[in-house]
């Protein structure tokens, strides 16, 4: 049986984005292989607004409650909630922006952390509700933060996940981009050394 993988993207420079490099890298070695299958979402070429109070309510509505622009909006959610279900490990190819994470990313986040769809509120707290699915992240970034007080992105995506109930999460740092050449060239030599050998063992 196939290993179902999603990937999301979410740079701003397109093909020129190095998480895209990372993300194109698992997705060469992924498709070399037999027993992997590729579903892609680039969250800025397919960019969600930002949730509203609108959006929100709709989901707190029963399905036949819903009018016509309900069902739109919560079909938003719905949509990408089946496909986060539908497939074993999740992929996240992410750039660092002002120490954070894209917002395209984030509305990808808003719609897919939802209470009593991906995690539950429990006497002892949060239950996370999405099991036996991991997630690899693959972060790219002009200086150096992993390890350092910075470095919020890795927290905040693995708080994220882990919500959901996703805490098997590999990271791939790709770091100093924009340092020199050569510090770039070795840092991609590195993390696409890492992605084949988290893709051998999917």
């Amino acid at each position: 049986m196939a290993t179902r993988a999603l990937i999301i993207t979410s740079s701003i420079l397109a093909e020129n984005g190095q998480s895209n490099a990372l993300a194109n890298r698992f997705i060469e070695q992924a498709n070399a292989r037999d027993n992997i299958e590729v579903t892609q979402r680039d969250v800025v070429k397919n960019a969600l607004p930002h949730l509203d109070i609108n959006e929100l309510g709709a989901w707190q509505l029963a399905a036949t409650e819903r009018n016509a622009e309900q069902q739109s909006l919560a079909a938003r959610s719905e949509t990408l909630l089946a496909e986060l279900r539908a497939n074993d490990v999740l992929v996240i190819a992410v750039p660092m922006y002002n120490l954070g994470i894209p917002s395209q990313l984030k509305a990808w986040f808003d719609r897919v952390l939802r209470a009593g769809e991906t995690f539950r509120y429990t006497e002892n707290g949060p239950q996370g509700l999405v099991e036996g699915k991991r997630a690899i992240i693959l972060a790219a970034r002009g200086g150096q933060y992993a390890g350092t007080e910075m470095d919020s992105q890795t927290p905040h995506l693995k708080a994220m996940l882990g919500l959901m109930g996703i805490k098997d999460t590999h990271v791939v740092y790709a770091e100093g981009l924009n340092m020199g050449e050569q510090h770039r060239d070795a840092a991609l030599k590195e993390a696409f050394q890492a992605i084949d050998q988290l893709v051998e063992g999917l």
